[in-house]
């Protein structure tokens, strides 16, 4: 929603958008329409995103990602899902990998 009404008309004192888990489309029907509106952002964002996400279909956001340029800024969580959970056999723990993206989040956010 706060991208939408980024895109809309800029937002005061917005530097950047975090997207957690970008519901690039509903699941099982890969789109990227729920993106077009990004192209008329005109702040960094940054897409934290799992790599087993049923809701973004990796090829469709990495060609968001390339479009939007160096507005964009996707960083991948490998085998996490939409709500970045990753199966026990990868030997991580879901808390391990949320506090691994407030570190990536943090870091980005100090960078813009």
């Amino acid at each position: 929603m706060t991208s939408q009404a980024q895109a809309l008309s800029p937002l005061d004192g917005f530097r950047g958008l975090v997207f957690f888990a970008f519901p690039l489309h509903p699941a099982g029907k890969p789109s990227d329409a729920r993106a077009a509106h990004l192209l008329e952002v005109a702040v960094p964002m940054l897409f934290l995103q799992g790599t087993n996400d049923a809701l973004a279909d990796l090829g469709l956001l990495e060609g968001v990602a390339a479009r939007l340029g160096d507005l964009a800024t996707l960083k991948l969580i490998e085998d996490a899902d939409h709500a970045f959970h990753v199966p026990a056999k990868t030997g991580r723990k879901d808390a391990d990998v949320l506090a691994g993206l407030l570190d990536d989040a943090a870091a980005w956010i100090t960078a813009h």
